[in-house]
């Protein structure tokens, strides 16, 4: 387990969110075979690429240019096309693998990632809820598949400059300029504004997705992992059409009194009440007056909530004082997550979040 001032030092030095060991660990065996989690339910999944740019806003970390965005739509879908999602292109898989500080693990690694969705499969029909995903900071939208792949319609964000690589439609790579600012107050209002234009292009009179048309615009949440977590509230309080929000092993950066609307804080045994070096969610809680819960995984780890772990775990890397097997970790917060959406934006009994459960009986209820 990792303070959030570790991973802070971390990420401002550019360095994916991936265990410090692993760049010392056994090189994987030729060929691993990497693949996402298998999709629970009894649906196919369809995946889209956009390609955006909002005129009207300079981008915040290279100012002579107009913010781009990466977006990856994936979607319940009747059948499955015959184009295989990929998961990262060459030049991302290269600088990630770059970034583990590891030379004996091949640049192409994440190139080979098996998903389970298929590029514009037919879409299944029906208005559905959207799910925002911001990940990480340094971290592409990709590392989130696991939990896109889960049946909703979901827009997963690549916010430019502050990855470790994005690759645009026109071949070229950017990479993360945000790193040698460490601005996280800036980079949480950034991102909460790179939400709003992307709800703007998904939900307006005009889509700009054809798929637009299967989007409930009256049932929207948004889900962020470490910085994209605490960009959360902030996208709450400055856009109402988010009707629910979690945060996934963030912190706050910005004050949330005024959040009325169901929210979610969701992390690593660190985040409980009193525990750790980051304290913001003991301060935040009682100013949020909406419907809230504060949940923690024993043993759990930052990453679990992402693919990576997983990802590692496959190609053969030790993973050194893991408290959480890889699978389990996002299996869980799959549950928890698809609980939580299922609740605010679908009606369901939300009975998971009620309390503690005997299936996951690592994740502790907090009520401070």
């Amino acid at each position: 387990m990792r303070s959030l001032r570790v991973l802070a030092a971390t990420v401002a030095a550019g360095v994916a969110l991936i265990p410090a060991a692993a760049a010392h660990a056994t090189p994987p065996p030729a060929g691993p075979k990497l693949a996402l989690p298998h999709v629970t339910g009894p649906w196919k999944v369809g995946q889209h690429t956009l390609h955006l740019t909002d005129p009207a806003r300079a981008d915040p970390w290279v100012p002579a240019e107009r913010r781009e965005l990466m977006v990856t739509l994936w979607y319940p879908a009747r059948s499955a096309s015959s184009r295989p999602a990929r998961y990262l292109t060459a030049q991302e898989s290269a600088l990630m693998v770059r970034s583990f500080g590891n030379p004996d693990i091949p640049e192409d690694l994440l190139t080979k990632v098996r998903t389970h969705a298929t590029v514009d499969a037919p879409a299944l029909g029906g208005r559905a809820p959207l799910v925002i995903l911001s990940p990480g900071f340094t971290l592409p939208r990709e590392t989130l598949s696991a939990q896109a792949e889960g049946g909703y319609v979901v827009a997963g964000i690549g916010h430019n400059y502050e990855s470790t690589a994005i690759t645009f439609p026109d071949g070229h790579t950017t990479e993360c300029a945000a790193c040698a600012i460490g601005d996280w107050p800036k980079l949480v209002t950034a991102r909460a504004a790179d939400v709003s234009f992307v709800l703007d292009q998904l939900t307006g009179p005009r889509p700009v997705w054809g798929g637009g048309r299967l989007i409930d615009a009256r049932r929207i949440a948004m889900i962020g992992h470490s910085i994209g977590g605490a960009a959360t509230a902030p996208a709450m309080l400055a856009d109402r059409r988010i009707d629910a929000g979690a945060m996934l092993d963030g912190a706050y950066y910005l004050p949330v009194t005024g959040l009325d609307r169901p929210f979610l804080q969701f992390g690593e045994p660190s985040h409980a009440p009193g525990a750790g070096d980051d304290r913001s969610w003991d301060t935040e809680w009682p100013r949020m007056t909406g419907w809230k819960r504060w949940i923690t995984v024993d043993g759990g780890d930052h990453n679990m909530f992402t693919d990576q772990l997983l990802l590692i775990q496959q190609a053969g890397v030790e993973i050194p004082g893991l408290g959480i097997d890889p699978l389990r970790g996002i299996r869980l917060s799959q549950a928890y997550l698809t609980a939580f959406v299922d609740q605010h934006l679908r009606g369901g009994s939300g009975r998971l979040l009620d309390g503690p459960s005997a299936c996951y009986s690592e994740v502790r209820f907090w009520h401070p």
